[in-house]
């Protein structure tokens, strides 16, 4: 029961639109077999609804369920790089970069610098750019290398396919 209140604005199915008694809102309720949800307390008078209040949530979480199932997980995949990676790994881990890309998920690719190996950070920034030139037509590039403490990163996000 709403308390202190001795009327509500009463809207809904099956009933004219107005200011009732709220003992008469409660009738009309039952009579109807519904519930009498409060919607808007801070109105004056209070507006409430009649509705079937068990019906309302189900329908709610069925909503969201439907919006969750059609809202897509972004998957960032991480690909890890030495400042002096040879061909032959470097390809490799190229053509991984390419699947990742092509099931839809994000890169970031990364050189881990060791110890003194700080110095070639140069070395680093080219191996990232060249792979970004490499995967030019699989994913564009959201950001630069960028070097954050002994690492050197880079994103790049897959292209939409036609």
């Amino acid at each position: 029961m709403i308390k202190g209140v001795a009327e509500v604005r009463l809207v809904g199915e099956n009933i004219e639109p107005g200011v009732y008694k709220i003992t008469e809102a409660l009738r009309l309720a039952e009579e109807q077999e519904v519930d009498l949800v409060e919607i808007s307390p801070n109105a004056v008078p209070p507006v409430c609804k009649l509705m079937d209040y068990g019906k309302f949530l189900y329908q709610q979480k069925k909503r969201d369920k439907e919006l969750k199932a059609k809202s897509t997980q972004i998957v960032v995949k991480e690909i890890r790089f030495g400042p002096q990676t040879d061909e032959h790994d470097y390809e490799f881990k190229k053509k991984n970069a390419v699947k990742f890309l092509q099931d839809g998920a994000k890169l970031k690719a990364f050189v881990f610098f060791k110890g003194r190996s700080i110095i070639y950070k140069e070395q680093g920034q080219i191996l990232l750019l060249r792979l970004a030139q490499d995967l030019e037509e699989y994913g564009k590039v959201e950001a630069m290398p960028v070097l954050e403490g002994k690492r050197m990163i880079m994103y790049i996000a897959p292209k939409k396919k036609k």
